[in-house]
């Protein structure tokens, strides 16, 4: 058991955040939580709520300013992406007053181009894009961590992982409309004939090594790939439908109509992860070997344990798609419905 902490989570409302809150507190830790208070959430007892807009340097100031943690996790998965949050400015406030600072970054602040290399390690080039895109936004936030690291001792470390999936999910794109498509019977459309491969780690895996992270002094002034298994699109479907107990009914989209399909405006008809874009594979290796750190869910698991949680919360009875405010993924049956008809009838 480690040492009780006082930490810090920046984010703390929803999916990651939550997560992360719930086993710091399980675990015995002093925690406090800063947001802007706008998504509602319910925190556990005796967190401490604080209110501050990470794009203003002055709430932050004054919710932060002169205060010390043994650890910082920043969590908040968008934050303004298109620059606008100062990130050197935050940096400046906390440093000299943090014993750890955590960021998750993601896979987007790999440089893109690489796409369809495998494996992808820590020390390939970061994503050029610059600020206004969310993994270049990503990338600088990473580079002014460990910039500020190699000057000043800033104990930054970066988590990046791959698709995070699990209960709480709100990236509604993923596990939860693939579990309505197998118990409602419906078509599964998919692209590049199942082959786009893709990492995928479970929530509470995720919060585990981002603890551990806080906690390990090989992890300052690192980067480390944090995720779970790597496996195509066909047996990602294969395992939620063993699990599910439902005989998946999938229709393979032809390449020749894939510019129409994710053309700017198009319906969405599958994943976001199903797309070439993400033909990408993880390793853990370097967590492994310097943090002592592996996941605890497989893939197989993993999904199992997301789907009792699905039951739980009564999705299987969703009438509706879901949507969210930030990342705003969502699915379209009726699109998907149509597109499977346009298929069959060639």
């Amino acid at each position: 058991m480690l040492a009780a902490m006082k930490a810090l989570v920046l984010g703390g409302s929803v999916f990651v955040g939550k997560h992360l809150v719930d086993l710091l507190v399980a675990e015995g830790h002093e925690v406090a939580v800063l947001n802007r208070g706008v998504t509602p959430t319910a925190l556990p007892p005796g967190v401490e709520h604080l209110k501050a807009d990470r794009t203003d340097m002055a709430q932050m100031t004054a919710a932060l300013g002169g205060r010390d943690w043994d650890a910082v996790f920043d969590v908040s998965g968008f934050v303004m992406a298109a620059g606008g949050s100062d990130i050197e400015g935050l940096i400046g406030l906390l440093d000299g007053r943090v014993g750890a600072y955590v960021f998750v970054s993601s896979i987007m602040a790999y440089d893109q181009s690489y796409v369809g290399w495998f494996p992808w390690t820590e020390d390939q080039p970061f994503n050029p894009d610059g600020p206004t895109s969310y993994g270049g936004f990503k990338a600088m936030s990473e580079q002014s961590m460990l910039a500020r690291h190699a000057a000043t001792g800033f104990p930054a470390s970066v988590a990046r992982p791959a698709a995070i999936y699990g209960p709480d999910n709100n990236i509604y794109d993923m596990e939860t409309p693939m579990f309505l498509r197998l118990l409602q019977r419906r078509p599964i459309l998919v692209p590049h004939g199942g082959l786009v491969v893709g990492t995928y780690g479970h929530v509470d895996d995720l919060c585990e090594a981002l603890v551990v992270m806080a906690n390990h002094p090989a992890a300052r002034g690192e980067v480390f790939n944090i995720t779970g298994d790597t496996l195509d699109v066909n047996r990602y479907v294969k395992v939620l439908a063993e699990i599910v107990g439902a005989e998946p009914d999938v229709r393979h989209v032809p390449d020749a109509l894939l510019p129409e399909l994710n053309a700017p405006g198009a319906a969405s008809v599958y994943g976001h992860l199903f797309k070439v874009r993400h033909h990408a594979m993880f390793t853990t290796e370097k967590a492994e070997r310097l943090l002592g750190w592996r996941y605890r869910y497989d893939v197989v698991s993993g999904h199992r344990h997301t789907y009792d949680w699905f039951l739980a919360q009564g999705w299987d009875r969703l009438d509706g798609p879901l949507a969210d405010p930030v990342w705003k993924s969502s699915w379209d049956f009726d699109a998907e419905a149509a597109l499977a008809e346009r298929l069959a009838n060639g």
